[in-house]
Parts: structure tokens; C-alpha cells; sequence
């Protein structure tokens, strides 16, 4: 299948637009800043068109409240109203859910089946998929925020098709015939690596969950997979899918709760052969640690970026400037591969910046259910307080709204940091979690800005002079997961995609994905690749078997 592009459709929580307000109404950038700001999201939206169903734990083919009967809330971004309440795993829960995949991985006919039989069961899985697709786009919408028309039109046929490239590798894995010196027959086998433990992130639920689950099941191993806490809701509704498609029992178990009780229980427990997180860096590390101090467990990363965009000065302007914004904004910002970085020529830096300025003006902005809408609200979440930690109680739970919060802070940083802000700054409106569509010109690579991974809608817009000089400024950071360049000649092309020092360089675009396309970081942006057949190498362990050869006719 051709490459498919999703559609382009400190602590302190003070609002940047105060702090402009503050400079004087004579400050040229605070009225700039209200001449160009979008306006408030209309207030009435529309009510989602699904039921939530399933809010419980799936522990060994059955959903099953939580051991300790507490639940939490998942809450709408557009308004920071309760959808539904959910059952809070914690460690006794994943203590029942990685007993259930040990028993399903060596006792259970999952690993025992033909590769063939594996492979029908993922094919029925995303034809269910395809059947559900709209309850499973509307639920995405809801409970993340992102527009219904990119989860519906770009992620459900992703995920579907996902499920088709890991079922068709699943009667395709294998091993060598390997010569040695010698009398001896040597051969390797793959073998499922056992029960794997899965963590997946809030921005993409769905499609985090296929590339955790599809290749660890084409493997053969069994899963315990947590979800996010602030979007656990595709994620069970799709459990129920392949208990139909015929997965047998235990095969695939989802916990629902928080990182520090049931994350940790999972990355530290002994039970668990290997961990797969997706996150952040800093919650990257702790789960390597606690992988590391429990029994030595296989560890996959995908972890965050601070990617570059670099647009030479033979770049077809109005498509670069199209390009730069969506290589930023999709998902409101809140990608890890996002362009995040805009590096500009200087010979078309100024041109390029007030076209950014008003393609950035232009974003539509609201209720992520009406039509032609490209931006949604950002996440929040619930979050654990100290006192629930210590106290076991419920009623500690509450909203947080620090991702939305830490986006205003980073808008702060860029204006205190005298980076020229040229449009956006501020949330729109008093109710939900939405933020005006961002940019800075005159960013340099010392600024929070430029340095941080803020997993929001504001665009940095640097200068730079030479080939030579973007290089060594776009490999200085401490990230390495994605980077893009925007050129007309082949030359300049062959020369970044080796210089970057980044898991993906995407030439002339940008967010090219497809199942079989590997993803993954340098640096401090992971450890192994995702999709594509590298990602099998996750989930598998490699046996060298040796035996004599007593008289062979050849060797």
C-alpha cells in the first residue's frame, strides 16, 4: 500500500495574554497579538454519537471491576465534563493479568497454534474494526479531543491496515540454516519471547495499541497492555473486538489505571518478559530502571523528540509554509515526531514568517465533531494527588490540567524570553482546554522554546545561514526521533538525510506513515523501532540449536 499521510485536516499557570496585556496598550505586539488572535470556539457543541460500553478491566476474557472496586473518571477535553467512570487497576490487578498471559502463553493454545491460525484470528480482529469503525472514531474524538474527521478518515483505516500487515507477517517469521566449522547442523529458531507488557500513550490510543499488539501477537506472546489514564476508552471497546475475532483467553489483557501503581507494578514485575513504553523521556527512564531492578527484562522505547523542520531557499514557499504548519499543529501539537523546530533560510525567512503568521491565523479551531474543523482541545487528565497515593482514596482523585497549563507556561517563556510572537498566545474561551494556534519568529536555540518538547499548538520559527550551519544546530539537542527538510535540489536532499541525526528524515514531507515504515528514535529518544519488520525483533528471542553430523554428505 502506498504511504498513507494523516489527513492535514516554571510551575506557574499564568495566561500569556495577561502578561501582554501588562506591557501596555501601546506595546505594538500585545495589539498585534489581539489582531490576530482566533476567535472563542463557539460554545454549543455537538453531543458524540456512541454509548460508552465497556469501563472495565479485561482480565483473562472477562471484564472484571477492579480488585479493590475503585474507579476513576476519564473526563471531555472540550468541556472538563465526566464521560464515565472507569475501574482503577493497580498492582493486585496486574498481579491477576500477568497470571492470566502466563497461563495463556504456557499452558494456552495461542502459542500452540499454526502461524496460519494466528494470523486469521488478527484478520478477523480488523475486519471487526472496519464494522465498528465510526462508534471507535467517535469514542477516539471524545475522550482525546482530536478532530473526528482525522480520526475517522486517517487513524481507523491506519489501524485496520496495521492489523493486516502484522497478520499477513505472523506465518512468515522464521529462522536460519547457519554453516559452521565443523561436523555440525546449526539452526536458529524465533521464538515468542513470552508474556509482554505494553504501555501506551494518551495522543494516539488506537493507534499506539496496534503498533504495541499487532506484532507482539503475530509473534505469538501473550499481553498485559496498559492504557492511558485520560483516554482508556478505544482501548477497551477494541478488547471486546478480538474476544469476537476469537482470541482465546488471556491472550490480551487491559488494565486501566495510573503510572505510579499500575505502570510501576508492570514494568518491575517479575513475571513479565519484556516492556514496551511509549511516553516521555523522563518516564522512559523510570520504566528502563524498574525493568532493569526487577528480572532484567527486554526493554523497547519511544520516547519524546524536539524535531527539526529545515526549509532551504529554493523551496516552493506557500507549500513549505503548508507543509511547516502541518508538520506542527496536527494532533494539536501533540506529537512526538512534531516539527517543532522551524529552521528557515534567511534569504526567505522574513516572506516564509508572515505567511506562517497567517496560515496560522487561518486554523480552524472548535468542537473536534464539526465538520472542516482542524484542531480539537488539548488533553487533560485525571491525576493522582499525594494523598490518594497514601491515603488509597478516590475522593483525592481530580482534574489536572497540567498539559494545558504547561503549553500557556512554554507561550510565557517564548515572550520573556524575547522571541517575537506573532500570532495566537492565549486559550480560547472559558470553557474546555483549547489554545490559539502559536508562532514565534526570531527564535534562537538557547530558548525553552526552542529546546523543550512542549507537545502543543506554537510553532518556533529560526534563521539559519549555510547548509553546514543548520546541521550542526538541528543534530544540537538531546532528541533524535524525527526530523524533516524542504528542498529542491537532490544534493542538498542526499546530504541531510545523512547528517540528521534522527530515526526518520522525511524529504519534501512530512508524517509519512505506514505499517510498514520502521519508527523509532536516536539519543534520548528511544531505544528500538516500531512498525515494520524491525518490529518484530521486540517480541522475539533468537535460540541457536547445534547437533553432530555423522558422516554428512556435504557441509
Amino acid at each position: 500500500m502506498a504511504a498513507s499521510r494523516f489527513s492535514s485536516l516554571l510551575r506557574r499557570s499564568v495566561s500569556a495574554a495577561s502578561l501582554l496585556r501588562s506591557i501596555g496598550n501601546n506595546s505594538s505586539r500585545a495589539s498585534g497579538i489581539r489582531r490576530f488572535s482566533t476567535a472563542t470556539v463557539i460554545e454549543e457543541l455537538i453531543t458524540p454519537p456512541v454509548q460508552v460500553t465497556y469501563t472495565q478491566n479485561l482480565i483473562n476474557g472477562h471484564f472484571v471491576d477492579a480488585a479493590s472496586g475503585k474507579t476513576f473518571p476519564t473526563y471531555d477535553p472540550r468541556t472538563g465534563e465526566v464521560i464515565a467512570h472507569i475501574a482503577e487497576g493497580d498492582a493486585e490487578d496486574v498481579n491477576r493479568a500477568v497470571a492470566a498471559a502466563r497461563k495463556a502463553f504456557d499452558e494456552g493454545p495461542w502459542p500452540k497454534m499454526t502461524p496460519y491460525e494466528r494470523s486469521r484470528i488478527l484478520l478477523r480482529f480488523a475486519d471487526l474494526v472496519e464494522k465498528h469503525s465510526e462508534e471507535l472514531a467517535a469514542l477516539e474524538t471524545w475522550d482525546n479531543g482530536k478532530p473526528h474527521e482525522q480520526a475517522a478518515k486517517s487513524e481507523l483505516p491506519m489501524l485496520v491496515r496495521l492489523f493486516h500487515y502484522y497478520a499477513g507477517w505472523a506465518d512468515k517469521i522464521h529462522g536460519l540454516t547457519v554453516p559452521a566449522d565443523g561436523h555440525y547442523h546449526v539452526q536458529t529458531l524465533h521464538e515468542p519471547i513470552g508474556v509482554a507488557g505494553q504501555i501506551i500513550p494518551w495522543n494516539f490510543p488506537l493507534l499506539m495499541f496496534a503498533w504495541k499488539v499487532g506484532p507482539a501477537l503475530a509473534c505469538g506472546n501473550t499481553i498485559v497492555l496498559k492504557t492511558a489514564e485520560q483516554t482508556p476508552l478505544t482501548a477497551l471497546y477494541v478488547a471486546k473486538l478480538f474476544l469476537e475475532a476469537g482470541l482465546p483467553p488471556g491472550v490480551l489483557n487491559i488494565i486501566s489505571g495510573f503510572g505510579p501503581t499500575a505502570g510501576a507494578a508492570l514494568a518491575s514485575h517479575m513475571d513479565v518478559d519484556k516492556i514496551a513504553f511509549t511516553g516521555s523521556t523522563e518516564t522512559g527512564k523510570i520504566v528502563q530502571e524498574l525493568a532493569a531492578r526487577s528480572n532484567l527484562k527486554s526493554v523497547t522505547l519511544e520516547l519524546g523528540g524536539k524535531s527539526p523542520f529545515i526549509i532551504f531557499d529554493d523551496a516552493d514557499i506557500d507549500k513549505a509554509v503548508e507543509l511547516a504548519h502541518f508538520a506542527l499543529f496536527f494532533n494539536q501539537g501533540q506529537c512526538c515526531c512534531a516539527g517543532s523546530r522551524t529552521y528557515v533560510h534567511e534569504h526567505i525567512y522574513d516572506e516564509f514568517v508572515e505567511k506562517a503568521k497567517a496560515r496560522a491565523v487561518r486554523r480552524s479551531v472548535g468542537d473536534p465533531f464539526k465538520k472542516g474543523i482542524e484542531q480539537g482541545p488539548q488533553f487533560i487528565r485525571v491525576s493522582l494527588s499525594l494523598d490518594t497515593l497514601k491515603q488509597n482514596s478516590k475522593e483525592f482523585l481530580q482534574i489536572d490540567s497540567e498539559q494545558f497549563q504547561k503549553v500557556l507556561r512554554y507561550i510565557k517563556s517564548g515572550i520573556e524570553s524575547n522571541a517575537t510572537l506573532e500570532c495566537g498566545g492565549d486559550r480560547i474561551g472559558n470553557r474546555g482546554y483549547f489554545v490559539q494556534p502559536t508562532v514565534f519568529s526570531n527564535v534562537q536555540d538557547d530558548m525553552l522554546i526552542a529546546q523543550d518538547e512542549i507537545f502543543g499548538p506554537v510553532q518556533s520559527i529560526l534563521k539559519f545561514k549555510d547548509i553546514n550551519d543548520v546541521i550542526r544546530r538541528a543534530n544540537a539537542t538531546r532528541y533524535g526521533l524525527a526530523a524533516g527538510v524542504f528542498t529542491g535540489s537532490v544534493e542538498t536532499a542526499n546530504t541531510m538525510m545523512r547528517a540528521l541525526r534522527a530515526g526518520t528524515v522525511w524529504i519534501n514531507c512530512f508524517d509519512v506513515f505506514d505499517a510498514a515504515i520502521p519508527f523509532g528514535g536516536y539519543k534520548m529518544s528511544g531505544i528500538g523501532r516500531e512498525k515494520g519488520i524491525y518490529s518484530l525483533n521486540n517480541y522475539l528471542q533468537v535460540k541457536a540449536v547445534v547437533s553432530p553430523l555423522k558422516n554428512p554428505a556435504w557441509l
